[in-house]
């Protein structure tokens, strides 16, 4: 089986297993990680049967889980986030996301952001495109002025805060909105397939944005870090956007936060 069969085999999953769980969760089944930062046993075992389906069909295949870290030597490389915006699944709100990204010898070549409450599905391959439940999509080609950007706020960076404010601050004024939907995959994929028309965030995981990196690059977008690098994986610091309102959300974002 391919990669990219195995990414969505494994995203259908755990789909099935968090809407199984929502609205359902016991408070015993919900685990304070850190300040704002929560996990529930919907995401373990999520999680679980995304690496079992991996390990199924590619046993010698590294992962970067979010709840169960790192294993594995593999020039192949798993990133696996079970349920991205777990906040919103504990309160009801049907904005999360199940996201699995593929890197090889360090290149995003696979991905998949699955929203299972929505029923959508976005999947690209290096060099194939990018798709929403099979149909091939593109960022948007609007002006910035005229554009929708996200953001997440940096709960975990709050040391930022007051560089991100006034970063918000000069995007919002620039352009015609400004969401915050606190799922930084479900950003990146809307990005990709042109409803919003950029998006950036700080101090994000590898996890969160391995797979939105590549829906986004496939639907002919730019991604870079706040340096206009390529060490957004490592930083968790993203810029991505079409590419009429790249240029511009890059030139306020390297102003504010280029130091980070």
């Amino acid at each position: 089986m391919e990669i990219i069969d195995v990414a969505l085999r494994a995203a259908e999953r755990a789909s099935e297993i968090l809407l199984g769980y929502q609205g359902r969760l016991e408070k015993e089944e919900i685990a304070f990680k850190s300040k704002n930062d929560y996990v529930t046993k919907a995401d373990r075992e999520a999680e679980e049967k995304i690496i079992e389906t991996i390990k199924t069909y590619f046993p010698d295949h590294s992962i970067v889980a979010e709840e169960s870290g790192t294993s594995g030597n593999s020039d192949y490389t798993w990133y696996i986030d079970p349920l991205d915006g777990t906040k919103n699944f504990i309160h009801g709100l049907p904005v999360f996301s199940v996201s699995i990204g593929v890197a090889f010898k360090g290149e995003m070549i696979a991905g998949v952001v699955s929203i299972p409450k929505l029923n959508e599905v976005f999947s690209a391959e290096k060099g194939s495109g990018a798709f929403c439940n099979g149909e091939k999509i593109k960022v948007s080609d609007r002006p910035f002025n005229e554009g929708l950007i996200a953001t997440g706020f940096p709960f975990k960076g709050k040391e930022m805060l007051d560089d991100y404010l006034v970063c918000f601050k000069e995007v919002f004024f620039s352009v015609s909105g400004v969401r915050r939907c606190g799922s930084a995959a479900i950003d990146l994929a809307y990005t990709a397939k042109g409803i919003f028309d950029g998006f950036w965030e700080l101090s994000l995981k590898a996890w969160d944005i391995a797979a939105g990196v590549l829906l986004i690059e496939e639907a002919g977008g730019t991604v870079s870090d706040f340096k206009g690098g390529r060490d957004f994986l490592r930083t968790g610091n993203i810029i991505g956007a079409s590419q009429s309102s790249y240029k511009h959300l890059f030139s306020i974002v390297n102003k504010y936060l280029g130091g980070f």
